[in-house]
C-alpha cells in the first residue's frame, strides 16, 4: 500500500517556477479574480495542491514542496461539511511557514475546470475528484476488467464537466494484435469523437503518444477502476517506479494500490494526477445534451422514429428498436442510454 508523502521540501525543486505548475495558462483563463484574492491576502503567494488526503495537505510553489495546514476559518468550514475544501489541482493562497514549519492555506483561488462525480449516500452530493485540469485520461484494461458501459459513463461525465477526454486501453501486452484491434474498434464505435490509444506499461507501447498531451505544462487526471494500470502508466511516464503497483486478483478484478490522489510533475513538463480506483461513476449535474453526445448513434436513429417523444420501449415504428432487431445497434447501448436518463 502506498503511503502519503510527509511533505518535506524536495531540494531538487529549488528552481521550480510557477510556469512549471501551469500558472501562466491558469491565470490567463481565470483573469483578475485570482489576482484580487492574492492581493486580499497581502502576505500570500500562489501554490498548487498536490496532495489532499484526509487532513494532510502538500503544496508546490516556487518555494518547493511543503506540508500545508488549513487556516482556522477554512478548517472550521470543512468540519461543518462544507464542500469548499482544497482539492488536488487547486491553486491556493499560501502564507510563509508558521511556527509549525508548514505553510498555511488562507484561501482557494477560483477553479477554471473540475471533474466531479455524484457521491452516493442518503443525499446526493458533488465529489470533486480534481481541479484545474486540462484533460482526463480514462483507462480500462483489455482483459476481464474491460467494461464499455463504464467507459460511456466516464466519457459522459467528462463532457458534463467540459473537460476533454482521452480513452486509454491498457495492457496490450496480454492480448493478441487481433484482440487489441477488436477492443479498440468496439470503443471507437461506441464513443465517437474521443481519441483512443492502446498502451502497455510493460513494453512502453503508446506512452510517447500520451506524453504529447502534456504540451505547455498541462495537467491531466487519470481515471479508471482499480487494477487497470493507472499507477503503472504513471511510472512509465515518470521513468521511475514512484507509484506502487499490484497484480490483479484471480477473478480479473483490480486491487487498490493507490490510496490517495496525488499530482506529480513529469520530467519533460506537465503534471499528472493519479487517483485511487473508482469502480462506479455516478453522473453529477448531467444534462441531456451531454448524454446525447455520448450516444450519438441512438440520437440519429431516433430522428427516424414515428413519434418525436419515442422512448424506444414498446412504441410502434421505432427506428432504434428496428436497428437492434437487424443487428445494426447493440441492445446493451440502448439499455445504457436508458440507465443514464433514468438516473437524471
Amino acid at each position: 500500500m502506498s503511503t502519503v508523502n510527509d511533505g518535506r521540501p524536495d531540494k531538487s525543486m529549488s528552481e521550480l517556477k510557477l510556469e512549471d505548475l501551469g500558472w501562466t495558462a491558469y491565470i490567463q483563463q481565470c483573469g483578475e479574480s485570482a489576482d484580487a484574492l492574492l492581493h486580499k491576502h497581502a502576505e500570500s503567494f500562489p501554490a498548487r495542491v498536490v496532495i489532499a488526503h484526509g487532513g494532510t495537505y502538500v503544496v508546490l510553489s516556487e518555494h518547493g514542496r511543503e506540508r500545508a495546514l488549513l487556516k482556522g476559518t477554512l478548517k472550521r468550514a470543512v468540519r461543518m461539511g462544507s464542500s469548499g475544501k482544497p482539492i488536488v489541482g487547486d491553486w491556493v493562497c499560501a502564507v510563509s511557514p508558521s511556527h509549525s514549519g508548514a505553510v498555511v492555506i488562507e484561501d482557494i483561488l477560483p477553479r477554471v475546470t473540475k471533474f466531479s462525480r455524484s457521491q452516493s449516500g442518503e443525499h446526493r452530493s458533488e465529489q470533486i475528484v480534481a481541479a484545474n485540469i486540462d484533460a482526463v485520461f480514462i483507462l480500462t484494461s483489455m482483459n476481464e476488467e474491460f467494461n464499455l458501459r463504464r467507459l460511456e459513463r466516464y466519457a459522459t461525465q467528462a463532457k458534463v464537466c467540459g473537460v476533454p477526454a482521452v480513452l486509454v486501453l491498457t495492457k496490450s501486452d496480454v492480448v493478441s494484435a487481433r484482440n487489441e484491434k477488436k477492443y479498440r474498434n468496439e470503443v471507437e464505435k461506441a464513443i465517437e469523437g474521443v481519441p483512443v490509444h492502446t498502451t502497455s506499461a510493460v513494453t512502453g507501447k503508446g506512452i510517447r503518444e500520451l506524453l504529447r498531451y502534456f504540451d505547455v505544462y498541462k495537467t491531466i487526471c487519470l481515471l479508471g477502476s482499480s487494477g487497470v494500470g493507472k499507477s503503472s502508466l504513471v511510472n512509465q511516464m515518470l521513468g521511475d517506479e514512484r507509484q506502487q503497483v499490484c497484480d490483479i486478483r484471480d477473478d480479473g478484478k483490480g486491487r487498490h494500490t493507490t490510496s490517495h490522489r496525488e499530482m506529480l510533475m513529469l520530467p519533460g513538463g506537465g503534471l499528472i494526477i493519479d487517483n485511487p480506483g473508482m469502480r462506479e461513476i455516478q453522473l453529477w449535474d448531467a444534462q441531456g445534451e451531454a448524454i446525447d453526445d455520448t450516444f450519438d448513434d441512438i440520437i440519429k436513429l431516433a430522428k427516424q422514429c414515428r413519434f418525436r417523444d419515442c422512448r424506444h420501449l414498446n412504441e410502434p415504428d421505432c427506428a432504434v428498436k428496428e436497428a437492434i432487431a437487424s443487428g445494426k445497434l447493440q441492445e446493451e447501448r440502448l439499455i445504457a442510454w436508458h440507465r443514464l436518463y433514468d438516473r437524471e
